[in-house]
């Protein structure tokens, strides 16, 4: 079968048809590119190019209150800065991860209300000129085409008010939450419908969404149909209007929720955190007809050449079958992975991940 470009490969996986090889698309953290950079990795080369993976051009725009993002402290270690959705965190510089979060301005009904006037669907909120310089030659090179969405559990509890906080409003005052998913949804839905009606189209929405951790989850089934099905259903069936896919990104043990994720339209479903309790083989021969599946792959492993090519020789062929897969690790890829490393899995992705 011929080479074919980064679109081609997507949509026939997501169309659950074989293609020349299964696509590669991971996250390394920034302190995993510094690595690589110290090992050989040219500097101003971006990976994706270094490695010969697959592109895929991201469509965003900004749907926060616009509070003043400021930096508040800076070490050679770590930055403590504020952020356009109200929260503080600290970052550390050269260690991969989540920041820590240590304080946020929404944390009741007054201050939702206060920041909810804020967010108003401009025009500026939209990168026009990143647009203007690079979507043509993307969509010419035939990269897939993702928008991201910013909205629901997960960057509520996380950027906006707080884990412990939303869990517990979650019971005392489910209105409040579901008002916060539902505004951060359609000021995103209203920036995104300007974008598209510019001439910017997009093939797929991925929105990050974690509803588990390990071993179980966050909120029941009944509440998440509840509270926040009907939500992810309303951005699903705006971009299945559009020809668009949908594509969610839920870390940890998410196994309960997977027979509504199927029944809200989801077309597709990341990271299957194997370390959580996610057993992709498994979930590709009871749900493979019916979304397609992005990672899998024990990122535990992969500084561990013999394990993780064994997991590989595993996963890669049941994962491929009759398409519906992209490869990638079952979270990113942390800085333990060294240079030489990654080159040999994503190599052999590319060998087991082949249709030839």
């Amino acid at each position: 079968m011929s080479s074919m470009s980064t679109r081609e490969r997507f949509q026939r996986m997501y169309a659950h048809r074989e293609a020349d090889r299964v696509p590669i698309l991971d996250s390394p953290w920034a302190s995993t590119i510094e690595r690589w950079h110290r090992e050989g990795m040219p500097g101003g080369v971006n990976y994706v190019d270094y490695f010969d993976l697959d592109h895929v051009f991201s469509i965003s725009a900004d749907n926060s209150p616009r509070y003043e993002a400021k930096t508040i402290e800076e070490t050679d270690a770590y930055s403590i800065t504020t952020t356009p959705w109200g929260a503080t965190l600290k970052n550390w510089k050269h260690a991969g991860g989540v920041p820590e979060f240590l304080d946020f301005t929404i944390v009741d009904r007054p201050s939702w209300e206060a920041a909810k006037a804020r967010m108003q669907p401009d025009r500026d909120r939209i990168d026009w000129n990143h647009l203007g310089q690079h979507y043509r030659r993307s969509r010419e090179r035939g990269d897939w085409i993702v928008a991201h969405l910013w909205f629901g559990f997960d960057v509520t509890h996380s950027w906006m008010v707080g884990t412990e906080r939303l869990l517990m409003a979650l019971m005392t005052d489910p209105e409040w939450c579901v008002d916060i998913f539902e505004t951060h949804l359609d000021l995103h839905i209203q920036l995104m419908d300007m974008i598209w009606d510019a001439g910017y189209h997009f093939d797929c929405i991925t929105w990050p969404d974690d509803m588990g951790f390990k071993g179980t989850q966050f909120f029941s089934v009944d509440m998440y149909r509840e509270l926040l099905k009907p939500v992810h259903k309303k951005a699903i069936d705006w971009a299945h209007a559009k020809g668009a896919l949908a594509h969610l990104h839920s870390c940890g043990d998410v196994n309960p929720l997977v027979p509504d994720l199927i029944d809200a339209g989801f077309d597709g479903l990341n990271p299957l955190e194997v370390k959580a309790g996610m057993a992709p083989v498994a979930l590709k021969r009871q749900y493979g007809d019916k979304l397609l599946f992005h990672g899998g792959v024990n990122a535990v492993l992969w500084n561990d050449l013999e394990a993780i090519e064994a997991e590989m020789k595993t996963v890669v062929p049941a994962m491929k079958e009759h398409g519906g897969y992209i490869f990638a690790s079952d979270h990113s890829v942390p800085e333990s992975v060294s240079l030489e490393n990654f080159r040999r899995i994503t190599d052999l992705a590319k060998s087991l991940g082949s249709y030839a």
